[in-house]
């Protein structure tokens, strides 16, 4: 902890130097006492909103909360969605988000912190159709549709791993998945983290039986790009939580599968 004080003395100094239209993040943070967190809610086990409460829970929000605890500070989640994240991040209405995808589009706009895990991407499908589909060329049919939210990186995906299926895109807070439930697709692709949890809650789904997961994908908050002071103090918060096993921690309590 002691390390991780000096590191924040020196980047406020730092934060301090720069001309007033470019003030850090991390000054804002300090000086108001809240850290501003855009997160989406709807990601099984990273980030989850109880709609009667307003609440939030999962691997993120036990992130964010540590991070703004270890800052000094308050945290405030920011409801958000995935077609708006990294505008969220970039006109300021958050300081940074929860758990994201690297994908260089993203980056053309916003900075990254570094990465803390990784995922790969699944189908998943009626277990209905156990035997029709069994790799990822069963779904690549023109009679097959395939389901994606907007704005998530499995947006993109479905395009370019099914160019022959019909693409079926939902707009928030509708969910991929949930076309798949009511039979209006015939499967849909997500991340191995949130795959495990969906087949776990609803028994009619199950992950189709490819060979190998696709597209393996480093994971990491998005903030300001041209805010390197915020990044190298959340970066170095990200490494002594490394040192410390933090992350590791929190994988055995969300159940973060890698496989």
């Amino acid at each position: 902890m002691k390390i991780l004080k000096i590191a924040v003395a020196a980047l406020i100094v730092a934060a301090g130097n720069l001309p007033a239209q470019a003030q850090s993040a991390l000054n804002e943070i300090l000086s108001t006492g809240v850290l501003k967190v855009g997160t989406t809610g709807d990601w099984n086990p990273m980030t989850m909103r109880d709609p009667a409460t307003n609440s939030y829970k999962g691997y993120d929000i036990d992130v964010m909360t540590q991070l703004a605890a270890d800052l000094g500070v308050e945290v405030e989640f920011v409801a958000t969605d995935w077609k708006t994240l990294v505008s969220g991040v970039t006109s300021g209405q958050y300081h940074i988000t929860g758990s994201a995808s690297v994908s260089p589009s993203r980056a053309k706009a916003a900075g990254y912190s570094d990465s803390y895990f990784s995922l790969f991407t699944v189908p998943l499908t009626l277990r209905a159709n156990e035997g029709r589909f069994n790799d990822w060329d069963d779904l690549d049919k023109p009679d097959v549709s395939v389901a994606a939210t907007l704005g998530t990186t499995q947006e993109a995906q479905v395009k370019a791993f099914f160019p022959n299926a019909q693409h079926r895109i939902v707009e928030a807070p509708a969910r991929d998945f949930q076309e798949v439930l009511a039979g209006r697709a015939d499967a849909n692709i997500t991340s191995n983290v949130e795959a495990n949890k969906l087949v776990a809650k609803y028994n009619q789904i199950m992950i189709v039986p490819v060979s190998e997961g696709r597209a393996p994908t480093p994971v990491a908050m998005l903030m300001p790009q041209a805010d390197q002071v915020w990044i190298n103090y959340v970066n170095t918060w990200i490494s002594l939580k490394e040192e410390q096993g933090f992350f590791d921690q929190l994988g055995v309590k969300w159940q973060l599968q890698a496989e």
